[in-house]
């Protein structure tokens, strides 16, 4: 073979390898609480466009599956926290592996890897509601699974928010790391099966929110390049708090003689919008220390090498409890129709360049709903302002939000829009006791985006639900 010939191979090898290359450990969060979701199919093609090897769901829904099916993506479906109760029946779990499952474990079918029984259960602002459901319904699954046949390459997991574990406030180090004490004979419990049957320890650790949730936060902490005073912990010094949070459940886990347990991150990542520390740059900033250090396999101080992980989340979705905070909504690094927000280089060799969108997308006509030039009688614009933001989202026009320097007109026009294009686009619904119209007029101000929404082939639940409620509310306006 001549040298140019060998180049040019090379070149196009290489090119190959590059094209679809995704850090090893890497996986996405793909949730679907949007009012207009892209088809699962369209999803599925963004995650073979971008090499993306590795999916945690939130459910088993149909058409999610089908799609995933034949394409050699790992797959981890999910329980909701609503059904661990009903998984307390063995014979209900039997039937729960069997619908969704077995069903689909043949040759083309899809690659399930894990089984998620709940999502993040013991959160303290629950209330206790999951506590006494969550062991017997992790028991029932993997022993329907066992006798499935399917149980030594499929495991459940349960997802726990890093909140289960931590440091007393005396010795707020990694190596002191314990499990909540309410908990602790579940965590005991669950910790113990787990490693019964090979299964991982699944844990939820969120850098963002420790900033979100303390003024005084040290913001330099929350990211990977470096502080000026890290915590130094028996000699081991932490300059991250993922690390830190990381070890503190290694040391919890230790604790409980299972301190060589394998650890899935199984959510972490940085939303963009709908919090002053929730913006483009810091996710940039987060995802361009994570990604290289994962491609590194570097791991962390007490548990170095391979961390599977999965970022959070894939897509933007508008109908998300907003409840924690704005933010929920925005922590996809796509936005609600697929287009990726930033460059980010899933390799981790720090190529910036965009992600490969979703294609072919439909979106609705080209108009947007606006408050009237005209309008004088504004007595009833805040309750039809908030009315828009009840059943649309909002949260783009919070404090330090991407929206937050719109004026008072601005603020009604896009809370109109919101509204407007969930409800894809009926004239009914940009009217608002005559204070609105409609325009074919971009809208959009600088940095604030008035938003277009897709189509889809049929309206989602949640835009019926609300469609049939804000036309009885208009009946009786009237």
């Amino acid at each position: 073979m001549s040298r140019f010939c060998l180049f040019i191979y090379l070149l196009l090898f290489c090119g190959v390898l590059y094209k679809g290359l995704v850090v090893e450990s890497l996986g996405v969060n793909w949730g679907t609480m949007a009012t207009h979701k892209l088809p699962p199919k369209v999803v599925v093609q963004m995650l073979t466009d971008n090499g993306i090897k590795k999916v945690k769901l939130f459910d088993a829904d149909q058409s999610t599956m089908s799609a995933l099916a034949g394409t050699g993506v790992e797959v981890m479906v999910a329980i909701p926290n609503d059904q661990l109760s009903a998984m307390g029946s063995y014979d209900r779990a039997k039937e729960w592996v069997k619908r969704n499952i077995t069903r689909y474990n043949f040759n083309g079918g899809v690659t399930i890897k894990y089984v998620a029984v709940g999502n993040e259960p013991f959160l303290t602002s629950y209330n206790n509601s999951f506590v006494n459901t969550t062991f017997p319904a992790l028991q029932n699954i993997q022993n329907a699974l066992n006798e499935a046949g399917v149980g030594d390459s499929i495991k459940a997991t349960v997802p726990l928010n890093a909140d289960v574990y931590g440091s007393p406030e005396n010795n707020p180090v990694p190596s002191a790391g314990r499990f909540r004490t309410d908990i602790s004979d579940q965590m005991s419990q669950i910790v113990k099966f787990l490693n019964q049957n090979k299964a991982p320890f699944t844990v939820n650790i969120y850098p963002f929110l420790s900033l979100y949730a303390n003024e005084n936060f040290p913001v330099d902490y929350a990211f990977f390049d470096g502080v000026s005073n890290p915590i130094v912990d028996n000699g081991i010094s932490y300059s991250n708090v993922f690390d830190a949070n990381f070890d503190t459940l290694v040391s919890a886990l230790k604790a409980l003689g299972y301190g060589d347990m394998t650890i899935i991150v199984g959510e972490v990542g940085w939303p963009t919008d709908g919090d002053k520390n929730a913006n483009i740059n810091y996710a940039l900033r987060f995802y361009r220390g994570l990604l290289p250090r994962l491609a590194g396999n570097k791991g962390t101080p007490l548990r170095p090498g391979y961390i599977e992980v999965y970022l959070f989340g894939l897509i933007d979705e508008d109908a998300k409890s907003i409840a924690p905070g704005n933010f929920e909504r925005h922590w996809g690094i796509f936005r609600y129709d697929g287009q990726p927000k930033f460059p980010m280089d899933l390799s981790g060799q720090q190529s910036d360049k965009y992600l490969v969108g979703a294609q072919n997308v439909n979106y609705l006509p080209t108009k947007w709903c606006m408050l009237r030039p005209d309008a004088n009688d504004l007595s009833k614009l805040a309750d039809n302002i908030n009315y828009a933001c009840t059943f649309s989202d909002c949260t783009a026009l919070g404090f330090g939000s991407s929206c937050n320097g719109l004026d008072a007109n601005g603020n009604a026009s896009y809370a109109f829009n919101m509204y407007f294009q969930v409800q894809n686009q009926r004239d009914l619904t940009c009217n608002f006791q005559g204070l609105a119209m409609v325009t074919d007029k971009n809208i959009s101000q600088g940095n604030c985006n008035f938003t277009i929404q897709i189509a889809t082939s049929s309206s989602s639940r949640l835009a019926q639900v609300s469609l049939a409620f804000l036309t009885a509310i208009t009946l009786l306006l009237l």
